[in-house]
């Protein structure tokens, strides 16, 4: 069991992140991080619905007709994206105004529906529910990074509190689209060369004791 939670958790925040290495959930990715704030309040608002669609569908994988399982998926997603909304709306109405319409587009996130079909729809309820943890997790992370990179470059802030002057020192560039297209592609090439390295290393040390237990093997076999 502590094998598998393992194993969902690398892969949710390392193996198959949905934002680096999957390159899901692309529009809000790009949309929302002006700013740190939008970055992580987005990443915990799918988060949220990631977890919870993912335990209903898993309880009810048994039930849903196999030809009707997308639309009721989508229904089961908008009914957590409408709850976050409502939330939000009510309590942080600056962030509801600051993510618009990207927040109602969370019912139609790749991640979401992607991780109901291909995990959800298949799995226990206990480890679906991991599952929307760790690959909501991996998506909050990774944007909010991205949203801290450019607001810090674009606005010389940090979560909506000034570091220094933008006058002196601040790219503007960040702050728009095609800063929105340099970050991700550059962060996206660094996650990559970087998860490239690592998983290289470690098949390297794998083979090595793979080889070292055959020779083993081998010379407990001559001395016989």
């Amino acid at each position: 069991m502590k094998n598998r939670i393992r194993e969902i958790a690398l892969d949710g925040t390392i193996r198959q992140n949905p934002t680096f290495r999957l390159v899901l959930g692309t529009c809000p990715t790009l949309a929302v991080t002006t700013t740190a704030f939008n970055s992580l309040g987005m990443g915990l608002a799918v988060t949220f619905v990631l977890i919870c669609s993912n335990v209903i569908i898993s309880l009810l994988r048994n039930v849903i007709p196999d030809r009707v399982r997308i639309p009721c998926f989508i229904v089961i997603i908008a009914t957590f994206v409408t709850i976050v909304r409502m939330f939000m709306e009510a309590y942080i109405p600056d962030l509801y105004e600051s993510l618009g319409v990207f927040l109602s587009l969370i019912v139609v996130n790749c991640i979401i529906l992607g991780r109901a079909e291909s995990y959800a729809s298949h799995n226990p309820v206990g480890y679906s529910a991991l599952d929307g943890l760790f690959m909501g997790l991996g998506f909050t992370v990774s944007i909010t990074v991205m949203g801290i990179i450019r607001e810090l470059l674009g606005s010389a802030s940090l979560f909506g509190l000034k570091l220094w002057d933008a006058n002196a020192f601040s790219i503007p560039f960040f702050t728009n689209a095609a800063g929105a297209f340099l970050t991700y592609g550059l962060l996206i090439a660094i996650f990559n060369v970087c998860y490239n390295a690592v998983d290289r290393k470690i098949k390297h040390n794998q083979h090595g004791k793979m080889l070292q237990s055959v020779e083993t093997q081998t010379t407990a076999k001559e001395a016989e």
